[in-house]
């Protein structure tokens, strides 16, 4: 997995009480030597889209159909998380290249880089 691949996989709940199945984003370059990987969440919520740090992804943009996403959904810069290779369940198709500059500075906004 690379870079702006969208995944299946396991998401823990931010109060570690448990985890649900759903989409997330990979942000790592490459997984680290021991298979973990820094992914964001993605949210299917989109009457949600309210913070400075989420990237709208529209099922009338062009490309959306790479993603393998069903229906608009949000990518969550300010949800992160550390997962290893055993938590994911699949790809679902990755984000278009046109996109990853507005990825790019959404998480920069999100760590205060900017």
């Amino acid at each position: 997995m690379k870079r702006g691949t969208i995944i299946l996989a396991k998401f823990p709940f931010t109060d570690l009480s448990g985890s649900k199945r759903r989409p997330a984003i990979v942000l790592s370059p490459s997984s680290s030597k021991d298979g973990d990987f820094i992914v964001a969440f993605i949210s299917s919520k989109t009457d949600n889209l309210s913070s400075k740090y989420d990237l709208l992804l529209n099922i009338s943009d062009s490309g959306f159909a790479q993603t393998g996403l069903k229906q608009n959904s949000i990518i969550r810069m300010d949800k992160l998380a550390t997962l290893h290779t055993s938590v994911i369940s699949g790809e679902l198709g990755s984000l278009p290249k046109t996109r990853i500059g507005e990825l790019n500075t959404k998480l920069e906004l999100a760590l205060g880089l900017r």
